[in-house]
């Protein structure tokens, strides 16, 4: 099983020609993303018209549609972006997001994406966050990295805790700020908080990781096959099947001339799918999504199992290679998105499932 992630962090809002975030962003035949006017002058400056990405040619010079849901994520982005007296994200390059938190072991400020390792992997955890800090380079220790909390009067200057039981140990001391205590105090329980979550989500990601190592040894290369995921509570997800042959070694665009057919959602409202990012008008929230394959049709159906209802399904597509479920349960969200994605078992359609092209929706299948 493969699984990808398409987050949230600027290089998937750079347009590979200006190498700036997108403006009026338009979607070629081969699914690569480009802002309008950098395309067109592009063609119009060059013999034939081909794919800067992919130099896939065309024949006949496409004509492209602003993509608006990516222009919708992409306004969305800018509006996260680090407006003038906010705290920016050191990490980001170009446009500066707003940071969510300050590092006092990396003496760094993270944005949401860039603070997710900081609450995952196991060698940051134990790094002290505090609320974004400007400028936090000139309020930390040049000698030990530590917060200068403390100020001598002896030798008129800032100190650490550290230099107070050190080389200023003798000398005339005093609390810079008289609520360092409590914001101590404050910083601890939100730590104890924050451990917690951390907690709860490594248990989560256990398992999504542990049932997806279990199901990775399933590919199909004929006939038929479904199964059901479950993701009630969650804000942001992507499932579907991918081709053997994708791209595993970096970031790719998720779309079947990539080898990706999914389905997808993001920020809690936003349906989609990778057939270049195709926005959905759903009439209800699926809990539960079901998808069927039917390989030798060449369709990738993905279903509404309570409300039985067909939500989209590829056509026509060629297989030619084996085919394998990939589910992605996307980034943790500060929190937001910590619910658990459920994989049901794969399995052939029995019965009360029938061609999407013919017209039926899900009834009922067995497990």
């Amino acid at each position: 099983m493969s699984a990808a992630c398409s987050g949230t962090s600027e290089h998937h809002f750079l347009c590979s020609i200006c190498l700036e975030v997108f403006t009026d962003p338009v979607t070629t035949p081969c699914g690569h993303n480009f802002c309008e006017s950098c395309i067109s002058t592009h063609w119009d400056t060059n013999v034939g018209h081909t794919c800067p990405m992919c130099n896939q040619r065309f024949s006949i010079k496409p004509q492209l549609k602003v993509n608006t849901l990516m222009r919708d994520v992409v306004s969305q982005f800018r509006r996260e972006a680090a407006a003038p007296g906010e705290v920016p994200c050191d990490v980001c390059t170009g446009t500066k997001v707003k940071a969510l938190k300050s590092c006092l072991d990396c003496v760094l400020s993270y944005c949401e994406t860039h603070l997710d390792l900081h609450l995952t992997a196991s060698g940051l955890r134990r790094h002290q966050l505090v609320e974004p800090v400007e400028n936090l380079e000139t309020r930390m220790c040049p000698k030990h990295s530590k917060p200068l909390e403390m100020f001598c009067k002896c030798d008129q200057t800032c100190v650490c805790l550290i230099c107070s039981v050190m080389e200023h140990k003798s000398h005339q001391l005093k609390v810079e700020l008289e609520k360092i205590e409590a914001d101590l105090q404050q910083m601890i329980q939100k730590r104890r908080e924050k451990l917690e979550k951390i907690r709860e989500s490594a248990r989560i990601r256990k398992i999504v990781a542990d049932r997806e190592k279990a199901e990775a040894k399933q590919s199909f290369s004929s006939g038929r096959f479904y199964f059901e995921v479950q993701v009630k509570g969650k804000t942001d997800w992507d499932f579907g099947v991918a081709s053997e042959t994708i791209d595993r070694k970096g970031p790719t665009v998720l779309s079947p001339q990539n080898g990706y057919w999914s389905l997808f959602l993001t920020n809690g409202n936003v349906y989609g799918t990778s057939n270049s990012h195709e926005q959905l008008d759903l009439k209800s929230v699926p809990e539960k999504v079901g998808v069927f394959v039917d390989y030798e049709e060449g369709v990738v159906s993905f279903y509404d199992v309570d409300a039985a209802a067909l939500i989209y399904s590829f056509t026509n597509c060629c297989f030619t290679n084996e085919l394998f479920p990939f589910f992605c349960p996307c980034f943790y969200g500060g929190g937001k998105n910590i619910s658990v994605m459920i994989v049901g078992s794969l399995s052939s359609p029995t019965f009360g499932l029938q061609d999407p092209l013919e017209g039926e929706h899900l009834l009922k299948t067995s497990s």
